[in-house]
C-alpha cells in the first residue's frame, strides 16, 4: 500500500525525478535508452498491474500523419454518443497528463478530463520499485499508467495511438475492436524502415487476427503490404474506396469542424469509416446526430491543440505541429492558397526543427512568397535557428532550387522589423518567444496605417503561421495565454 502523501510540491518533485531518470523520446530523441523497442517489458508490465489492456474495449489508431486528429475525432465521436472513453495519445504540448484523458459526457461538462495528479502521484510511487528493476522506459510507464486509469475509471472504450511504428510498439499488447492505419510518409526512417512499403509494414504490425483493419488511405507504394499482411488474418477496408454512410454530408461537416485543415478531409473520410466499422460493437454510434455533434467539436471537447489552431485574430496565427515533409507539404500548400485567394495580404512562418528531421526535403516545400523567422525551441533535440538560416539561405540562392534564384536578406537575432519598404526576408531568433514577438511586430508594421496606399487600401490582414515541430508550437503556447 502506497504511504506516501500527496501534495503539489511532492508531486512537482516526483514528476522531475521521472523525467531525468527515465526521459521521454520527446525530449532525449531516440538515442541513451529512451526509445525501447519490443512488447516484453510492456507485457510483464501489464501481467503485474492486473491486465488493465484487457478491463476495456479499444480502437487502436497508427500512421505517419492524421493518426492524432483521427483518434481524437473518433474519441469525441464516441464520447458524444454517450460511451465513456478514454484516449491515449502522444506527444504532449504542456503537461505529460495530456496524454491521457476521459471525454467530457454531457453538456455541462463537455472538455475532456486529464487524469489527476493525486492518480499520478499514487501510481508512480506504488509501482516506482518495480519500474526501476525493469528500468522501463518513459513511454511504457506512461503507457501502463493510462491502462491502469482507464480500467479503474471503468471507461467503456479507449482510443490509443501508437507512440511510434506499431508491431513494437508499447500499445500493441492490445486486442482492439478495430485496428486503423491513418497514412504512410517517410519518418523515423533509422528506427522503421527507409522505404514507405518497410514503414508500412511496421504500421501494420497493429493488425490482429479476425479484427477488421482500416487503412485510411490506399497509396500506391504501400497497399500491396497492407493487402499481403491483412491475407487470411484480417478483414481489410481502405477509407477511400468506400462511402462512409454519412459522407453525402462531408462539406457541411468540414464547414462546421473546429479542426479546420485541409487535410481533415481524408482524416473526416477514415473517420467516418471507422464509426460505420464500429456501429455493430457499439450500437450508440447510430446517434447521427450525437456522432456528428462529437466530431464537429472535436477540438474543443478533447482539449485538442496545436493542429491549425487559431492561437490570435490580431494578428491572425495559426499554429500546427506537422514536421515532417508530407505534414508540412499539406500545410504550407494550405498557407499559400489563403494569400492567394486574398484571404491574408502577406505570409510571416515562425519555423524551427529537430535535427534529426529532413530539413533538405522540407526546404522546397516553403512557400517562396513569405517571410521567415526561424527559431531554436527549448529542447536539446532542436536545430539551432542560425543552422536553418544557413541551409535555407543556401538553398534559395541555389538556382536548381527554383527559377531563377531567389536572393534571401538573412539576419541572425531578434532585431526590429524595419520599414515595409525593404521588407525583411529571413530571421533567426534564439527562441520561440523572441521569434513570436517579431512577427508579432512585423504583422503589426504590415498592418499600420503607413503601409497602406492611398489608392489601395489593405483590406486583408497579414498571417503568422507557427509551426515545424511540436516543440515550437509548446513554446509559443504561452505567448497566446495557452
Amino acid at each position: 500500500m502506497n504511504t506516501e502523501t500527496f501534495s503539489e510540491g511532492a508531486y512537482q518533485a516526483l514528476l522531475q525525478d521521472i523525467f531525468q531518470r527515465f526521459p521521454s523520446v520527446q525530449q532525449a530523441g531516440f538515442s541513451g535508452g529512451a526509445y525501447k523497442p519490443g512488447l516484453e517489458q510492456m507485457q510483464a508490465f501489464d501481467q503485474a498491474l492486473g491486465c488493465p489492456s484487457r478491463a476495456f474495449r479499444s480502437v487502436h489508431v497508427a500512421g505517419t500523419n492524421g493518426k492524432g486528429s483521427v483518434a481524437n475525432m473518433l474519441a469525441s465521436a464516441m464520447s458524444a454518443c454517450g460511451l465513456k472513453t478514454g484516449l491515449y495519445t502522444s506527444p504532449h504540448l504542456i503537461d505529460f497528463r495530456e496524454r491521457m484523458l476521459i471525454a467530457g459526457l454531457s453538456a455541462s461538462q463537455p472538455e475532456a478530463q486529464l487524469v489527476p495528479k493525486e492518480y499520478v502521484f499514487d501510481f508512480l510511487t506504488r509501482w516506482m520499485p518495480f519500474i526501476e528493476e525493469h528500468n522501463l522506459s518513459f513511454f511504457e510507464i506512461t503507457t501502463g499508467l493510462a491502462f491502469k486509469w482507464f480500467a479503474d475509471s471503468k471507461v467503456d472504450v479507449a482510443v490509443v495511438e501508437t507512440g511510434l511504428g506499431g508491431r513494437l510498439d508499447s500499445t500493441n499488447i492490445l486486442q482492439p475492436e478495430l485496428a486503423v492505419v491513418t497514412t504512410i510518409g517517410l519518418d523515423h526512417c533509422a528506427l522503421l524502415g527507409n522505404t514507405l512499403p518497410e514503414i508500412a509494414a511496421e504500421k501494420a504490425g497493429i493488425f490482429k487476427s479476425g479484427v477488421p483493419a482500416l487503412v485510411g488511405e490506399r497509396q500506391e507504394a504501400v497497399a500491396d503490404v497492407f493487402v499481403e499482411k491483412a491475407w487470411m488474418l484480417c478483414p481489410l477496408i481502405f477509407a477511400t474506396d468506400k462511402e462512409p454512410s454519412l459522407w453525402y454530408r462531408h462539406e457541411e461537416i468540414l464547414e462546421q469542424m473546429d479542426l479546420r485543415a485541409d487535410v481533415q478531409r481524408q482524416n473526416l473520410r477514415t473517420v467516418l469509416t471507422a464509426t460505420d466499422l464500429l456501429k455493430g460493437a457499439f450500437p450508440a454510434l447510430r446517434d447521427d446526430a450525437s456522432l456528428l455533434d462529437g466530431i464537429i467539436h472535436t477540438a474543443h471537447y478533447m482539449r485538442f491543440h496545436g493542429r491549425w489552431e487559431r492561437l490570435s485574430d490580431q494578428p491572425y496565427v495559426l499554429a500546427d505541429i506537422g514536421h515532417n515533409p508530407q505534414a508540412l507539404g499539406y500545410n504550407f500548400a494550405q498557407l499559400e492558397r489563403l494569400v492567394q485567394n486574398g484571404r491574408f495580404s502577406s505570409l510571416i512562418i515562425v519555423y524551427g526543427v529537430m535535427a534529426d528531421k529532413d530539413l533538405d526535403s522540407i526546404l522546397p516545400l516553403m512557400p517562396r512568397d513569405a517571410t521567415y523567422i526561424f527559431a531554436t525551441p527549448s529542447t536539446p533535440r532542436a536545430l539551432p535557428a542560425d543552422e536553418i538560416l544557413r541551409r535555407f539561405t543556401a538553398y534559395r540562392a541555389t538556382p536548381s532550387a527554383g527559377s531563377p534564384a531567389a536572393p534571401v536578406r538573412a539576419e541572425a537575432g531578434a532585431v526590429s522589423a524595419g520599414s515595409p519598404a525593404a521588407p525583411v526576408r529571413a530571421f533567426a531568433c534564439g527562441s520561440v518567444r523572441e521569434a513570436v514577438q517579431m512577427a508579432v511586430r512585423l504583422a503589426q508594421d504590415l498592418s499600420g496605417p503607413e503601409s497602406r496606399s492611398a489608392s489601395a487600401q489593405l483590406l486583408a490582414p497579414p498571417l503568422i503561421y507557427i509551426g515545424g515541430s511540436t516543440f515550437v508550437v509548446a513554446d509559443a503556447l504561452p505567448f497566446f495565454g495557452r
